[in-house]
């Protein structure tokens, strides 16, 4: 179909390095991307955030990039 994009997506990672809360930040212009991106981040693992070396909730910004070669 051509489709290539990135998708910005904004991910509450909790303390046990799962994503919590997803939600989208920038499109890639192709709802089928946006949708897999947050399909796919929905399933990864995230090596928590630290504070004074103890694993705590944080907001990151995940890039998902699709690129037809």
């Amino acid at each position: 179909m051509g489709e290539q994009g990135k998708v910005m997506l904004r991910v509450l990672v909790d303390e046990n390095g799962l994503p919590q809360q997803i939600e989208l930040k920038e499109s890639s212009g192709y709802d089928r991307l946006d949708k897999a991106a947050l399909a796919s981040v929905q399933r990864w693992r995230f090596v928590p955030g630290k504070r004074n070396g103890v694993p705590e909730a944080m907001w990151n910004i995940v890039p998902v990039n699709f690129v037809l070669e």
